[in-house]
């Protein structure tokens, strides 16, 4: 038989949140081995259960959650949905807007699959969530990257932005509040964001799945609030600020210019009929989750678990020689930088499966965001504060370790060499 090759547009297609590396963990834990985890925002694990009282409804529905709902989603969820964004001060939703599916992920694939034609191109952040950067390719669209700036609290860069655009660019995609990088956007910058889309005619594609998951008394803007003439696609989810990722729950809100957008529309409605509906239990939890009590801001306050181990991993990790980090406002995340000059990186992967086999520690390279250096990394800071030094601990002890070894293999460089180097 002859060999079977995957599909071209799976070129641009990586997940490395579960991917080489966590296939390197999975069988070092069958040898016996204990791995620490801080590769994934998967919250169940670390003992962040969720709400009993969401349990508690979806149980109670089950005996109705034998058949398929409705291809947009039962009715009590869509209203509760509706409900919410009336919160945000998004305006001119209705229940035809919304769409529920299984996770933000599958909503983001339907959106963009009704949105891309072959050679259309979507500006996605980089770093990224690389789901973004994967259903652009798989729409046979181009995904194209604009950057977000370390130096300015890795807040994306407008200009870039703008420099970005061509004829073929359709959408913007918005990851607010961000990951990997925890970032928190300004209103000044959505409006910028806005502005840039309303001018150029795209697409707005905002990503908000941690609008709770808030720090410091920061607060979230919903970006489809400041404006109504520039269409938005609005994703969120139970998965992170409910706890509930297994539940597979999620929703998407349009918003905007919709009668503009009609043929667009009809394309969503088009792939939401085909899928026939998504996991009912899960949506049966929706409206207990939106307008129950919000646990999160618990978990999140001073004193709050998500908050000490935010400000622990980041204490413990910028105390690690030539490991800075941009301090997170929000998320489950942050994203360090290993200098360089230090720590010399040829291939991230590859140090990443080296750190793993010798800590324990499981962790993504920056590279598996679409970030074009070797020297980033995202930490998941969900283990509890003692798992949390162990994990840290042991990286400082390989960053040590590694210091060491290319100090010494470090060539002797003479004074011209030297000269030139610092100028580069």
């Amino acid at each position: 038989m002859k060999t079977i090759h995957k599909s071209t547009k799976l070129a641009n297609v990586l997940y490395d949140v579960r991917g080489p590396i966590v296939d390197a963990a999975r069988q070092m834990e069958d040898e016996g081995q204990k791995i620490i985890k801080l590769n994934i925002g998967n919250l169940a694990p670390f003992g962040f259960e969720p709400p009993e009282e969401i349990v508690r409804d979806m149980i109670r529905n089950l005996p109705d959650s034998a058949g398929y709902s409705d291809s947009k989603g039962i009715f009590s969820a869509r209203k509760a949905v509706m409900h919410y964004t009336q919160e945000q001060g998004i305006e001119g939703v209705t229940i035809d807007d919304i769409y529920l599916g299984n996770g933000a992920s599958d909503l983001i694939g339907m959106a963009t699959n009704a949105l891309l034609s072959e050679g259309d191109e979507m500006l996605v952040p980089a770093p990224d969530y690389p789901l973004w950067t994967a259903v652009a390719s798989l729409s046979g669209g181009k995904p194209v990257h604009y950057r977000c700036d370390e130096d300015n609290g890795w807040m994306p860069n407008l200009a870039d932005i703008r420099a970005r655009i061509t004829p073929a660019t359709r959408a913007i995609v918005v990851i607010n509040p961000n990951n990997p990088t925890g970032a928190l956007y300004s209103d000044e910058l959505l409006r910028g964001i806005v502005q840039i889309a309303r001018e150029h005619g795209l697409v707005i594609m905002a990503d908000e799945v941690y609008d709770k998951v808030l720090y410091d008394g920061v607060r979230h803007t919903a970006l489809a609030s400041l404006s109504t003439d520039v269409l938005t696609l609005t994703f969120n989810s139970l998965s992170k600020a409910y706890r509930s990722c297994g539940f597979r729950a999620g929703w998407m809100v349009v918003s905007g210019p919709k009668d503009a957008a009609r043929d667009y529309i009809e394309g969503i409605n088009m792939l939401a009929n085909i899928k026939l509906g998504s996991n009912v239990p899960g949506q049966y939890a929706i409206q207990t989750a939106l307008g129950g009590y919000q646990s999160i801001r618990d978990l999140v306050k001073e004193g709050g678990r998500l908050r000490r181990q935010r400000d622990l991993a980041y204490e413990l990790i910028t105390q690690i020689p030539g490991v800075s980090c941009v301090k997170p406002q929000a998320a489950l995340y942050m994203f360090p930088r290993l200098d360089p000059h230090i720590y010399p990186i040829d291939d991230d992967r590859q140090f990443f499966m080296e750190v793993l086999r010798a800590t324990r520690v499981m962790l993504v390279q920056g590279s598996g965001f679409n970030f074009p250096d070797q020297q980033h990394f995202r930490i998941v800071f969900l283990p509890h504060e003692d798992d949390l030094r162990e994990a840290i601990g042991r990286l400082a002890k390989f960053l040590e370790q590694y210091r060491a070894r290319h100090a010494r293999a470090a060539p002797v460089l003479d004074i011209a060499t030297k000269k030139e180097a610092a100028r580069a």
